[in-house]
């Protein structure tokens, strides 16, 4: 069955016509069937609302799986597997991550088409942010608290992990421009293998944009990511991607979800893109007062529970978070001009996400933003 009333995430906190067909089950039903460990397919029984791929959990004789889809223009065999890899060496470290199951050739990637497929096992627990939008704040201080304590687990289990970065900018949560000593340079330096995103920014004075918006903020930036070892992150730290023990304040975490944007980058730069993403509404941006003290403060708690913090990290943390969605936007701004041809989603990405979220660290809710998560984490009481 087909669901043609299925709708994804839009760029707004809205839901619009998905701009990737839903999994049907003739679709599963092909690819499962190469997939030896799931047995018999019975139907698709729910349908992700994310909006840059499509998704499924699909019932099955051996129980429920979940299905995921990319066109070949966002993840190859090759790039898909490079997640494959890292999520692997995170489980084997101990960090509860749902299993990918290999097809008839041992590959995790499923090339079919023009698409490439991936299949897990379903997470463990109660997916309660499940319909969450992106940049939705967590649902409390408690949870807020886990997902920091749970990402520092993370970057316990990424240490050692060596792989090359990425071979793709599309989609992916990288910090060359954001590390750079020149960010224009460096960036122009991409553009010859981005030419999406050349094309877009071919048609505006972006280096002048550009220097504008990181006028106020690169230089403590580059000065503080100088300081800091590469790690491989996760890219995404929203509580939407993690499970939990239940639904009441002090649920634990049973899964970690979707390692798709991660990268080779720093520790910092995931904690400073988890309160990005959990602590400040920015499907509210006009609203002005957005940042959530509360929350930025008991992830960073967590955090430092399990992965102590010097006030140097803090710093440099409160340093980063203007910019971390620098390099991740402009990925973004490729996508939608080059692969989904949106050239209203490629203008919200390079106008709200990059440049509008970077502004709003210098108004006074985001001074004081900034200014709390500088407070040395062991003075955070979480209640």
């Amino acid at each position: 069955m087909t669901d043609d009333a299925h709708l994804s995430h839009g760029l707004a906190g809205d839901a619009l016509p998905p701009d990737w067909p839903p999994l049907t089950d003739d679709e599963v039903l092909a690819v499962l069937a190469r997939v030896p460990m799931v047995g018999a397919v019975r139907g698709i029984t729910w349908r992700s609302p994310r909006p840059l791929s499509a998704a499924a959990i699909v019932d099955s004789a051996h129980g429920s799986v979940f299905v995921k889809r990319h066109h070949a223009s966002v993840r190859s065999v090759q790039t898909l597997g490079e997640e494959h890899r890292f999520a692997e060496h995170l489980r084997e470290r101990g960090l509860p991550l749902p299993a990918q199951h290999p097809d008839v050739d041992g590959q995790t990637a499923i090339a079919h088409g023009e698409w490439v497929y991936e299949v897990h096992d379903t997470a463990r627990g109660n997916d309660i942010y499940r319909e969450a939008f992106s940049w939705s704040p967590v649902g409390g201080v408690l949870h807020a608290q886990a997902a920091g304590a749970m990402l520092a687990r993370l970057h316990l289990a990424a240490t050692g992990y060596a792989a090359p970065q990425r071979e793709t900018h599309i989609l992916v949560a990288r910090a060359e421009v954001l590390s750079a000593a020149d960010p224009i340079a460096t960036l122009e330096g991409q553009l010859a293998e981005r030419p999406a995103l050349a094309a877009y920014l071919g048609e505006r004075d972006w280096r002048g944009e550009l220097r504008a918006t990181l006028a106020p903020w690169r230089a403590p930036a580059h000065a503080a990511i100088a300081r800091q070892p590469s790690c491989w992150t996760h890219g995404d730290w929203h509580v939407s991607n993690l499970c939990w023990s239940h639904d009441a304040d002090d649920a634990t975490i049973t899964d970690v979800l979707d390692v798709g944007l991660s990268a080779s980058t720093f520790a910092l730069f995931d904690l400073a893109t988890a309160i990005e993403r959990n602590a400040i509404a920015w499907l509210e941006i006009a609203r002005g007062d957005i940042g959530r003290v509360d929350l930025a403060q008991a992830l960073v708690a967590g955090y430092h529970a399990v992965r102590p913090l010097s006030p140097d990290d803090l710093s440099a943390l409160a340093s980063v978070l203007p910019l971390v969605h620098l390099d991740f936007a402009l990925s973004e701004v490729e996508y939608f001009e080059g692969i989904t041809r949106r050239r209203d989603h490629a203008d919200v990405a390079w106008h709200t996400f990059l440049h509008g979220h970077a502004a709003w660290f210098g108004t006074r809710p985001g001074q004081r933003l900034l200014e709390a998560i500088q407070h040395a984490p062991g003075g955070f009481v979480v209640q």
